[in-house]
């Protein structure tokens, strides 16, 4: 019995180590910005807004003005473009948002960003941006954050009148406000 258990236990073992080895499999070093989601829900846990995008790390570098340029259009993110799913309209300032998928893109200055939701879906960065596919700019202010936050991080904050996506990296942070429409 106990021959058996380990004439198993040698077998197994040959099958997770050594199989792998014989046909070259390998597994791909982990990104070293991992793809992440918000999600902001009704209180029935219907969703109303959801974000997907790489988190980037600081890593001791410069971030605005220097890695991520004022001035420039950036991804909000690492890798593919920040993506942005709507499923009920909402208003940015007095702009409609209507429910769908969107990219969303920022221009990060000193003191205020520009915030851009463009109807190009599926892009890679910022490379393939085009402004004519810009559905709505609005301006927000950047505001100092309380401690460094190392991983780009964005969350949603439910408010009276509907949600705002925070989106914070190194010193700096914004506020993006998403009214519901009444």
């Amino acid at each position: 019995m106990k021959f058996q258990i380990l004439k198993n236990t040698i077998a197994l073992l040959l099958l997770l180590f050594v199989m792998p080895l014989i046909h070259g499999q390998e597994f791909p070093i982990l990104d070293t910005s991992p793809l992440d989601i918000t999600i902001a829900r009704n209180t029935d846990m219907s969703p109303i807004v959801r974000v997907i995008y790489s988190r980037p790390q600081k890593r001791n570098r410069t971030i605005f003005g220097d890695l991520v340029p004022f001035g420039e259009v950036w991804r909000t993110g690492a890798n593919e473009a920040t993506e942005l799913e709507v499923y009920e309209p909402l208003l940015l300032e007095n702009h409609l948002l209507t429910p769908g998928t969107y990219t969303l893109y920022t221009i990060p200055g000193k003191t205020e960003w520009t915030v851009i939701i463009n109807c190009e879906t599926n892009a890679w960065g910022a490379f393939s941006y085009d402004e004519t596919m810009d559905l709505i700019r609005i301006q927000v202010e950047s505001s100092r954050a309380a401690a460094v936050i190392e991983s780009l991080s964005m969350a949603f904050k439910p408010n009276s009148d509907g949600v705002s996506l925070m989106i914070g990296w190194d010193d700096r942070f914004i506020e993006v406000p998403f009214r519901k429409v009444q």
